[in-house]
């Protein structure tokens, strides 16, 4: 599961990596929770556009946003068939874009040491989203996304089972396409990334509440 995750990344850095003319007017976040918006970035004619969606999809035939609610992730292993995400996975693809994100690590008599994993190089980097737009029957239409999340690679397997797919650049297009050369190539971009080139710290359970977003969520534990 991910369940929160940071985009502190400027602006001019951000438009560089997802390759998008608009430089985002984006005040940095230090816990990015589920039912917000969130920066994405998607197939636009001629190129690519970033737009915000909200997180949580709702799919094209829900009679109510709140379902959105707990569509936050969309398993790998099953994205391609499951009712909610099937539409949106072989047609609306996009790009989570984050610098980091958070995991919580069970460490007996049920408490939780939160972790913020991010790449070693610092960059920021894409999530495999898939998003939908929801027309209620009064009001306007709802453009809202879900993570696709897989199995932990050997550095998140011992704080949680399973991690956001993160694709590299040479992957971005590939997601993108409204017109992929199959399912199956599809499939095989969704797998672990490689546990040596990314970073895990225990963090403050300032994180825990997600009211809280400054540099405190990122701090080390007191």
């Amino acid at each position: 599961m991910c369940g929160r995750f940071t985009l502190r990344t400027p602006a001019h850095a951000l438009a560089e990596a997802f390759g998008v003319p608009q430089r985002p007017n984006l005040a940095p976040r230090y816990n990015i929770a589920p039912t917000q918006a969130v920066a994405a970035v998607r197939r636009a004619e001629g190129g690519r556009e970033l737009v915000m969606l909200r997180w949580g999809l709702i799919p094209a035939w829900a009679k109510d946003a709140a379902i959105g609610n707990h569509m936050i992730n969309a398993r790998a292993e099953t994205v391609a068939d499951k009712p909610a995400f099937r539409a949106a996975f072989r047609h609306r693809r996009c790009l989570v874009a984050a610098d980091g994100f958070y995991e919580w690590r069970k460490t007996g008599a049920g408490a939780k040491q939160p972790y913020h994993i991010r790449l070693e190089s610092g960059a920021p980097f894409a999530i495999a989203g898939l998003w939908e737009r929801w027309r209620p029957p009064d009001g306007a239409a709802v453009e809202s996304c879900t993570l696709v999340t897989t199995a932990a690679n050997a550095l998140l397997a011992p704080i949680h089972d399973r991690m956001p797919v993160i694709l590299g650049p040479e992957d971005y297009d590939a997601w993108l396409d409204p017109e992929p050369p199959s399912a199956a190539a599809l499939a095989a971009l969704l797998r672990p990334y490689p546990a040596d080139r990314m970073i895990a710290s225990a963090v403050s359970r300032v994180v825990n509440d997600p009211r809280n977003d400054t540099e405190a969520c990122i701090a080390p534990p007191a």
